[in-house]
């Protein structure tokens, strides 16, 4: 499991994709943009207990995996030049710690900068007359990846789910792509609202994890 933790120093790359790191976890979260570009991103992320044992295994414990109090947000946000933390509150399950965040953003390079800062895995264009965000939530898996690890990372994130929602003021569109960024149908039991005021993705964490042509979305707006 230590390829699939994240280091401190790059813990926020695509926070609504941290699951893609570490299969232990829920994610859901909300983009809301104005006109001017600017806007909130509201985030629920849920991190199994059971993660924080399985992660102590492979010698890494003196990493953080992901941001969990409010400290380590506000040391996030200072990062970025343009975002800024409104709100954060934690709660102790049973099973899971779940942390609710909300960060406003002054303009879109600021929300890009936030979601992937090396550029990798998200961009912005301008595609006939209409903006286009593009997210690869998984690239494609190689052909040498561990079936065992695979199983292990199915098992460990059963009954946790990703969710992505996205608003605009207007009409958009939710395209739902392969690892590679071309246009695939939905995936067996994700749940996606691909046009309207608000468009959405929901599916189970090991699904976008185990899939080995990789996900990806496209939202246009105007």
């Amino acid at each position: 499991m230590k390829n699939l933790r994240m280091q401190n120093h790059c813990c926020l790359s695509l926070i609504v994709l941290m699951f893609i790191l570490n299969s232990c976890i829920g994610v859901s979260a909300d983009i809301q943009m104005r006109k001017d570009g600017s806007g909130k991103i509201i985030l629920e992320y849920r991190l199994s207990r059971m993660a924080e044992n399985i992660g102590r295994l492979d010698g890494n414990e003196r990493w953080q995996i992901i941001p969990i109090g409010r400290a380590d947000w506000e040391r996030t946000a200072a990062r970025i030049a343009g975002i800024k933390l409104a709100s954060f509150s934690s709660r102790e399950e049973a099973k899971d710690i779940v942390n609710k965040v909300t960060l406003e953003f002054k303009n879109t390079e600021a929300l890009l900068k936030f979601l992937d800062p090396f550029g990798r895995r998200v961009s912005l264009d301008r595609v006939n007359g209409s903006n286009k965000l593009h997210i690869t939530l998984n690239g494609p898996l190689s052909p040498e990846t561990n079936a065992d690890l695979l199983e292990l990372m199915k098992q460990v994130s059963a009954g946790y789910s990703f969710r992505v929602g996205f608003t605009a003021g207007g009409n958009s569109t939710m395209t739902i792509t392969d690892g590679a960024g071309r246009a695939i149908t939905p995936p067996q039991g994700a749940e996606v609202i691909s046009q309207g005021k608000k468009v959405s993705l929901a599916i189970d964490t090991g699904e976008i994890l185990t899939r080995t042509d990789g996900l990806g979305m496209d939202i246009i707006w105007e």
